[in-house]
């Protein structure tokens, strides 16, 4: 049994280059402009976290990059295939194939924090509105068989049709995303699969994808003190936890990644937050980031925010990220015994995203 994550080989040397299962017990971040093989890259690890750990992966997933990852390349290894086909490997998403799962959630199930933040209404500017969706809570919590508007505008309260009226125009009560009475993202978190992707790029709003993220980070956060170690790896972060969040259910969001970041890491839950530019991300989640991987970048204000947020990386190599080729990466902090500078292997799995090629006549 080993602790070491393969991950590619050392820069120009044929020595194998090795991460530390151990020390995924960190929040990580992992930066690459566009092109420079940063997902392809973050499947490499992630492979090798399902080889080699039995630590839940779960996959927030804006592009559909990662809703291949139980199936395995016809070239990879035939041990490493064996390995990875016993895998409990589950991809949810708004429109399934025959092989994935439905992502819905449960609205009655989610905090009352977020379930405002989703309707927009606030406990003082909106007291009387905020007063009756409460109430309209409650008498769903008995079930609803007939549609949602209806049934509130069937009824005499000014407050429902108020409510019908703020549900219609913001489009909430035609999302796909609600399950109602039905099963729940949790539900399949709960069972803890080796890893769980949510393909998010299915839903046809930001809104929604945000509230399926936070409804799987609100029930993280309520069960933590089960203590159970996952690794949340938000791919394409910025679409999730932006710097200046502009929305209720936005900044509901970063307030949850926020907690997560500064108080998770005792409770098991452990970040892995990927994105272009670390400018894209909010600083105190950055802040609190003890492991890098760092890809290409090439802007010196991106380097320059890099070398002052991850002082543990030697300025030099930082500073050679703009040379760096596809696919290779420095990685420096706790799950690298020492900073080093490494070409990625190749992935076992196949990528779910990719460039679209030019058509040639």
């Amino acid at each position: 049994m080993t602790t070491e994550l393969s991950i590619g080989t050392v820069r120009e040397t044929d020595r194998p280059a090795h991460l530390e299962a151990t020390r995924l017990n960190r929040h990580t971040f992992w930066c690459g402009q566009s092109g420079s093989g940063k997902t392809y890259a973050l499947g490499v690890l992630l492979e090798q976290v399902l080889l080699h750990t039995a630590l839940p992966i779960i996959v927030l997933d804006p592009n559909a990059d990662f809703v291949r990852m139980s199936e395995v390349r016809p070239d990879a290894p035939a041990e490493d295939a064996a390995t990875l086909a016993t895998r409990d490997i589950r991809v949810l998403s708004v429109t399934p194939s025959p092989a994935q799962e439905l992502l819905q959630v449960r609205f009655l199930d989610l905090p009352g924090r977020s379930r405002t933040a989703i309707l927009q209404l606030d406990p003082v500017l909106d007291a009387e509105d905020f007063h009756t969706a409460l109430e309209i809570e409650a008498d769903l919590r008995g079930g609803l068989d007939q549609p949602l508007l209806p049934y509130l505008r069937s009824s005499d309260d000014p407050g429902r049709h108020r409510i019908a009226m703020r549900l219609q125009n913001l489009g909430v009560a035609d999302w796909q995303l609600w399950a109602w009475g039905g099963r729940d993202v949790t539900d399949v978190v709960d069972e803890r699969p080796d890893a769980t992707v949510l393909d998010l790029a299915g839903f046809p709003t930001s809104a929604e994808m945000q509230a399926a993220a936070l409804a799987v980070l609100d029930h993280l956060w309520a069960h933590r003190l089960e203590r159970v170690g996952r690794l949340v790896v938000i791919d394409e972060a910025h679409n999730l936890c932006p710097p200046d969040p502009s929305t209720p259910l936005q900044r509901a969001l970063v307030e949850r990644i926020i907690q997560i970041a500064a108080e998770g890491r005792k409770y098991g839950i452990w970040l892995l937050l990927s994105t272009q530019r670390p400018s894209k991300i909010h600083v105190n989640v950055l802040s609190q980031c003890d492991n890098l991987a760092l890809m290409k970048t090439a802007s010196p204000r991106d380097l320059g925010e890099l070398r002052e947020l991850f002082g543990y990386a030697p300025e030099e190599l930082v500073s050679a990220a703009p040379a760096f080729g596809k696919g290779q990466a420095l990685f420096a902090g706790g799950f690298s015994a020492e900073p080093q500078l490494v070409q990625m292997g190749s992935r076992l799995t196949e990528e779910g995203g990719g460039d679209v090629a030019i058509p040639i006549r």
